[in-house]
């Protein structure tokens, strides 16, 4: 099956070729170069999809002068959406789609790998050895075996996580999620258990949302490691750097921050960097080979279901479509804005 006439999808973040080679063998042209904003304002109504990664920014200016022309659908290439205006697409009708599932095993690998290094002092005894100097009962650690993991927000990082840790190093997994999932091995708890029980607390939540602040670094025990590979927004930056200066808590490692660097080889800031019991990457989660190539080919798949047939498998601002098979001959979609009547009045005119 091929896609219709002239259908157009502008890639305006680099996407590896697998996934543009789903588009290539639907028929469906594709726009490799990248846009400034004032240029994507003013050619992004030519095409019938943009896809992005974590460096294009989608205001609202951008969605609206897609709606004007043929913009259907924006398409983001990994979990996160931050960079995109869901509000703004959601209100001219504009579906918004992630690739949710392709970066999974790679952020739990950063994941388990920070742990480690945290643990091991391994990044200092790497320094303190580049430096010229041999220390080894400085840099004594601890094992992950047997120890306690506790993860916020179960869901398919979170899951990857503790299936790593709990196969690889015997830890106990205790979780909290305010959906948790019935087939899930992780012990579900409240949050305030994970946070007083754990000896390594990971956070694995969408959205913007404070989940780990000052009053639940004061939960959890002094010799307690924080890893966060979610959001950046999802700590408080400042009630980290307090806890972790007085000794509340024994050590993080940090891979997401609350402002990050604009480009390549800019300018790192962080008054985290004061301290010695934090390790740092920079926002390496997705970043291997495989979860590009993944990441590419899932978003392409379902932007171009949608070009098809107006598929929302992992639509953002709109509900899963039903299976193919029991699909009737039209499926009716509604962006609204939740003002009272609309509906009373759509369904009289479908009843009429």
């Amino acid at each position: 099956m091929r896609a219709s006439l002239n259908m157009k999808v502008l890639l305006n973040d680099n996407l590896e070729k697998e996934g543009i080679r789903v588009f290539e063998e639907l028929g469906i042209e594709t726009d490799t170069r990248k846009r400034s904003l004032n240029a994507l304002i003013k050619d992004i109504g030519q095409f019938d999809a943009l896809i992005v990664r974590s460096a294009t920014k989608v205001p609202r200016e951008v969605i609206e002068a897609g709606a004007r022309g043929k913009l259907k659908i924006v398409g983001r290439a990994g979990v996160g959406y931050d960079n995109i205006d869901v509000v703004a697409a959601s209100e001219k009708g504009i579906v918004v789609k992630c690739a949710p599932y392709g970066n999974t095993n790679a952020v739990a690998e950063l994941t388990l790998c920070l742990m480690l290094n945290i643990s091991r002092n391994i990044p200092q005894a790497h320094h303190s050895l580049k430096d010229g100097a041999w220390k080894k009962a400085e840099f004594k650690g601890t094992e992950l075996s047997y120890k306690t993991l506790g993860i916020l927000g179960c869901g398919k990082i979170g899951q990857r996580v503790g299936e790593l840790a709990r196969r690889g190093f015997d830890m106990e997994v205790i979780g909290y999620d305010i959906c948790p999932c019935l087939d899930s091995t992780v012990k579900y708890v409240s949050k305030e258990e994970v946070l007083s029980k754990s000896d390594y607390i990971s956070i694995h939540t969408g959205g913007k949302a404070i989940i780990v602040g000052q009053k639940e670094l004061s939960l959890m025990k002094p010799t307690a490691y924080l890893i966060n590979t979610s959001r950046g927004s999802n700590v408080d930056e400042q009630a980290l750097y307090k806890a972790l200066k007085e000794g509340k808590i024994a050590g993080a490692a940090v891979d997401v921050y609350t402002e990050e660097p604009k480009a390549e080889n800019a300018e790192f800031k962080s008054k985290l960097r004061e301290l010695d019991n934090v390790i740092f990457s920079s926002h390496l989660g997705a970043s291997t080979i495989e979860a590009q190539r993944e990441t590419s080919t899932e978003i392409a798949r379902v932007v171009a279901k949608y070009l098809y047939g107006g598929d929302f498998t992992s639509s953002v601002n709109a509900g899963e479509s039903i299976e193919l098979e029991e699909r009737p001959v039209y499926t009716l979609f509604i962006h609204h804005r939740d003002v009272p009547g609309v509906f009373a009045n759509i369904d009289k005119v479908l009843a009429d």
